[in-house]
């Protein structure tokens, strides 16, 4: 190979890179020098390279950490069982009308998430429909209430990150060969062994992009938290917003978004590992 050849792919790969270095990596280092400030918004921030303010944001800010894992872990079950279904139905019976599906599924994203969520403050009101009817049949006592409550915001993330479930698993369902699914009915397989041993498998990769494009973003969420739930239910989102834009306290809210960045990671190494990389790569592949 010349030498045109092998600077090749970095010449293709260079605008990619750029971008990453300009808006993720530079943005990084900075915060994380950030972080490591002390000082206020009056006499302004010197970096002392004080990292005791990772263990006091910890000692601080627990339980809005555990909350966000907590809300967002139940959020990403709920979709999957929502989502899983759903996918099967549009890459496998949908027929014609699976663009109609896929466009239905996508059809929230033309509305802003404020204004989604905000429609669900309606709905949950406690002079509404839906609270009356599930005080009427005992789902809720007589003095129940939806609103303002962690069912709430777990709700109301799950609405708004479905379709970030739906779609991978659409795209894992949909590549699937259907010839794998007769040859298994074919060698006596129920229809519930072939989906348990030859569909869920291969669909794997779906079910872990699915998850982690719902858990992630929906750890950090503040939105749904803010309109749909109390103070009692404050993400870890609320408080880095709050430092950030109301408090001006920098280096709390950059050490928190670090954390909060760093168990994340480690949960999702956690969870690949629980699904299995190698499982995973031959299911792509």
């Amino acid at each position: 190979m010349t030498w045109r050849q092998r600077l090749l792919p970095w010449w293709l790969a260079g605008p990619a890179l750029a971008w990453l270095l300009l808006f993720f990596a530079i943005p990084l280092i900075n915060q994380l020098s950030v972080s490591l400030m002390t000082g206020n918004s009056e006499v302004g921030y010197d970096l002392t390279w004080s990292f005791s303010v990772y263990g006091d944001a910890i000692s601080t800010y627990g339980d809005q950490f555990v909350r966000s894992v907590l809300y967002a872990g139940a959020a990403t079950i709920i979709d999957l069982v929502i989502a899983f279904p759903l996918a099967y139905f549009i890459a496998y019976k949908a027929g014609r009308w699976r663009p109609f599906w896929l466009l239905m599924v996508v059809m929230p994203f033309f509305v802003s998430q404020v204004m989604r969520t905000a429609s669900w403050k309606l709905m949950i009101n406690d002079s509404g429909p839906l609270v009356d009817a599930l005080r009427g049949i005992g789902v809720l006592g007589a003095d129940g209430r939806l609103d303002a409550t962690a069912g709430a915001v777990i709700l109301g993330i799950s609405y708004n990150f479905l379709p970030f479930m739906v779609l991978p698993l659409y795209a894992a369902l949909e590549r699937i060969d259907r010839r794998l699914i007769e040859a298994a009915t074919d060698l006596h397989a129920s229809r519930l062994t072939a989906f348990r041993k030859v569909t869920l498998p291969l669909a794997l990769p779906g079910v872990f992009a699915g998850s982690l494009l719902v858990f992630i973003p929906a750890t950090g969420d503040f939105i749904n938290a803010a309109i749909l739930g109390s103070p009692n239910n404050l993400m870890i989102g609320n408080v880095v917003q709050s430092k950030f834009l109301t408090v001006l306290d920098y280096p709390t809210a950059a050490a928190l978004s670090f954390l909060l960045m760093g168990a994340i990671l480690i949960l999702i190494a956690i969870f690949g590992r629980v699904l299995g990389t190698r499982t995973l790569t031959e299911a792509a592949s």
